[in-house]
């Protein structure tokens, strides 16, 4: 159980850490006005997946929800 446990924090914490990645990724292309590349275009897909599956957590009671 404990093996599992870490395993899903380690998951979360990953799952986090690529969020914020992300928002700064864009946050640094926007400010360099190019919001309409492909790079940018597919970070704010990647943003849009991360956040389903931050809610799910969110959901079921596993990330509070200040969180992202």
């Amino acid at each position: 159980y404990e093996k599992r446990l870490k395993a899903f924090e380690d998951m979360l914490k990953a799952i986090l850490s690529q969020y914020d990645s992300t928002v700064e990724k864009m946050a640094k292309l926007k400010a360099e006005g190019k919001e309409k590349n492909f790079t940018y275009r597919q970070l704010f897909a990647n943003k849009l997946q991360l956040q389903a599956m931050l809610s799910y957590y969110r959901t079921y009671g596993l990330l509070e929800n200040n969180k992202n």
